[in-house]
């Protein structure tokens, strides 16, 4: 009984070792192979060996044959190459909303996607200058939390706290739960955002996710309202600076040539082009209009200026003017 049992998990052990130890530069041999299953105590011999290769090989795994020296066996084909694990290593890495437990633990689990040889080039960390880890651990429960509650039309309460002049945290809302009507989630700059309606303020509310604390659903009925009805993420198609919303604007931006990639990586392929001379370029942006804004363009030091629209332009020189003032 024992030999027949151990005779059925040959087919998966064999699966298991040419999964982790093969792919297209790195195969095993008809001897390696049966010397990896003697290691797990299973039977084994090379007639015996073939039949359960061609098995697997009816069952769909792309098991190819190399004319080696001695010829080698190897599973070639996989549900992710190595530069799309290593791409989903280096996301999971710099993300912020993730603590150093959580991130660890992604990481291990993509691994296991990866053969032996391949694992030794995803175990390795990305610095990220500046990096600020989410203390959190339960932002992605809190996700799963707010959806269950759009999903079932009700409000949520929460704590939700941020820091004050000294440092510490403090609860807002005079130390009382939030409750309000979940709208949608969404991911920028290294965190999670809930946008929510608040019927205090009767308007929109937005609280970032890792900052939350005991998150539940109410039994109170969401609220219904035109604005939440037609509600879509405003900005869609404008740029946000931050989280900072204002009103969408439509910008033309002249840039010195230098500065030409900043543009085009904070934009893509958003941004509208044309030239403007020979050492200038018009571009056409949309963007949410926001100090932020403006001290963007303040901080690329004159390389990049406001073209239009003129109230525009005068709103950034009085906000420069500001500035000065103070």
């Amino acid at each position: 009984m024992a030999n027949n049992s151990k005779s059925k998990l040959k087919l998966l052990y064999l699966k298991r070792i040419l999964e982790e130890e093969t792919d297209e530069s790195h195969g095993l041999s008809m001897t390696q192979l049966i010397d990896r299953l003697h290691a797990y105590d299973i039977p084994a011999e090379r007639k015996g060996v073939y039949r359960d290769l061609e098995t697997l090989k009816e069952f769909g795994l792309n098991i190819c044959t190399y004319q080696r020296n001695p010829v080698q066996y190897a599973i070639v084909r996989r549900d992710f190459t190595l530069s799309e694990l290593m791409l989903l290593v280096d996301a999971v890495e710099s993300c912020k909303s993730l603590t150093k437990r959580q991130s660890r633990a992604l990481t291990t689990n993509l691994k296991l996607l990866a053969n032996d040889h391949e694992r030794a080039l995803l175990d390795r960390r990305i610095h990220v200058p500046g990096r600020i880890t989410s203390k959190s651990d339960s932002v992605f429960g809190y996700i799963d939390i707010l959806h269950d509650a759009m999903r079932r039309h009700l409000k949520v309460e929460f704590m939700y706290y941020k820091c004050g002049l000294d440092g510490k945290r403090f609860a807002t809302h005079d130390g009382k739960p939030h409750l309000v009507t979940p709208v949608g989630i969404t991911y920028a700059d290294g965190f999670y955002y809930l946008t929510a309606w608040n019927d205090e303020h009767e308007a929109m509310t937005e609280f970032r996710i890792d900052r939350m604390e005991k998150l539940r659903v109410s039994d109170e009925r969401a609220t219904k309202n035109d604005q939440i009805t037609h509600h879509v993420f405003e900005g869609e198609d404008y740029e946000l600076f931050g989280r900072f919303g204002g009103e969408p604007v439509t910008a033309t931006l002249l840039v010195d040539g230098e500065k030409v990639e900043i543009i085009m990586d904070r934009f893509g392929d958003a941004a509208e082009w044309y030239k403007h001379d020979d050492d200038t370029a018009k571009v056409v942006v949309k963007v949410h209009k926001s100090e932020q804004f403006f001290g963007w363009i303040a901080g690329l030091g004159g390389t990049v200026r406001i073209h239009g629209p003129k109230s525009l332009k005068k709103e950034y020189n009085e906000y420069l003017k500001g500035l000065i003032e103070e």
